[in-house]
């Protein structure tokens, strides 16, 4: 059977598709089914570090000195921080922006019941798009919403859908990829649920962030690259480990050292090999509060990379 048919017949069978963000035949329509002969991606890749996981003192320059001794080429800034500020230091140590973190998803999610609060959250993500135009970056990492008791699943989808595609003529603008990542926040549980959410939009403009080490808890990250495949327009390094997050509670799996956890990295590297075209790979691990912490940081990545 041809895996598009399997991929669809198993989604009926599972009663998907009756979903009413999954409308029928909408799996066969946008979810693309990579060649087996396609063009393999290049392995070359960029290192570079989440600004939020750097807990070192310092100012914005003492941490970007520190980062590029440590060995990576980049960072991915926090939106709404000092523009001014975050230039110089990228100017004085030779680091590039490899994305944006948009810092204001979770507390104003798109997501929200009031449309009071989504408002915000667009207007966040815009000036997120603003700093990764001014940085010299192409992706912003945007949680595009939250399922919780008082949201729904479907009140997830539609509303986070209405506001990202108002968000899409501003990314079109700026030449900047709105990159939705897959966090627990109770939505887009699968490769394929992720895969319809990002080819609704019809846009080169809507990615996927992905995230190797938030995926352990319900799949595996090689597995969905491999589904994603060119939807990925940026990837976060992370660990887990299964036994730390059912011996200690399910946030203690990220507690683990990099490479120490259950994340697969040869399986990973091949896939992202075959598949991604973003060409950075980011640090989101711990929280490097040293520069002898940083370097251990890159080593490892180093290491994965080299896989």
């Amino acid at each position: 059977m041809h895996r598009r048919d399997f991929l669809k017949n198993a989604l009926l069978a599972a009663g998907v598709l009756s979903f009413p963000y999954l409308r029928a035949g909408v799996l066969a329509d946008s979810v693309s089914v990579p060649a087996d002969d396609k063009e393999p991606v290049s392995g070359d890749f960029r290192k570079s570090i989440m600004w939020g996981t750097v807990g070192m003192e310092g100012s914005v320059l003492d941490k970007c000195k520190a980062i590029k001794v440590a060995g990576y080429d980049g960072i991915e800034p926090n939106s709404h921080m000092d523009r001014d500020e975050v230039l110089a230091a990228m100017r004085e140590t030779g680091l590039v922006a490899s994305s944006v973190c948009n810092v204001h998803h979770w507390a104003k999610p798109l997501s929200h019941p009031d449309a009071a609060v989504r408002q915000e959250g667009i207007d966040a993500m815009i000036v997120a798009m603003e700093d990764a135009k001014a940085y010299g970056t192409d992706a912003v990492l945007l949680v595009p919403g939250i399922v919780n008791e008082e949201v729904s699943y479907d009140d997830c989808w539609n509303r986070s859908t209405e506001c990202i595609k108002e968000l899409i003529p501003t990314a079109e603008k700026l030449g900047v990829k709105i990159c939705i990542e897959n966090v627990w926040n109770n939505f887009l549980l699968s490769p394929v649920e992720a895969c319809n959410y990002v080819d609704q939009f019809e846009s080169p403009y809507v990615k996927f962030y992905f995230d190797c080490g938030n995926i352990l808890v319900y799949g595996w990250p090689e597995q969905w690259i491999d589904i994603l495949d060119n939807r990925i327009g940026r990837i976060h390094i992370k660990e887990f480990s299964r036994k730390e997050a059912d011996s200690k509670g399910r946030g203690a799996g990220f507690g683990v050292s990099l490479t120490e956890g259950d994340v697969n990295w040869s399986k990973v590297m091949e896939a992202a090999r075959k598949h991604y075209r973003g060409g950075w790979l980011t640090t989101e691990q711990g929280n490097s509060a040293s520069a002898e912490a940083l370097a251990d940081l890159c080593a490892r990545l180093d290491r994965i990379v080299a896989l």
